[in-house]
């Protein structure tokens, strides 16, 4: 079973549904991105497997920053609070 990379952003969501984080990272060599609301990831630049149980990045994966934006999201105009976040950041801040 692979560990999640995603879960401690996906369970932070979760206690703060005010907020929305928008992961970029990279998958097998290719940019991805990942937003994710309480709780739950879903992949905007690919397809997001239907089980919740499967992590939309792998193991192998690599989050390389992490947006922080007020909820709702409206990609149009979103509303950041943090831009470009490093995991290790976003860590020392908000986990």
């Amino acid at each position: 079973m692979n560990h999640n990379l995603l879960s401690p952003l996906e369970k932070y969501t979760q206690e703060n549904p005010q907020v929305v984080l928008l992961v970029h990272g990279e998958e097998n060599g290719e940019g991805i991105e990942i937003i994710i609301f309480r709780g739950f990831s879903s992949c905007l630049t690919g397809a997001t497997e239907f089980d919740p149980d499967l992590p939309v990045l792998s193991s192998s994966g690599q989050i390389l920053s992490i947006d922080c934006i007020c909820s709702p999201y409206n990609p149009d105009n979103p509303q950041f609070i943090e831009q470009n976040l490093s995991p290790v950041a976003f860590a020392k801040k908000y986990l």
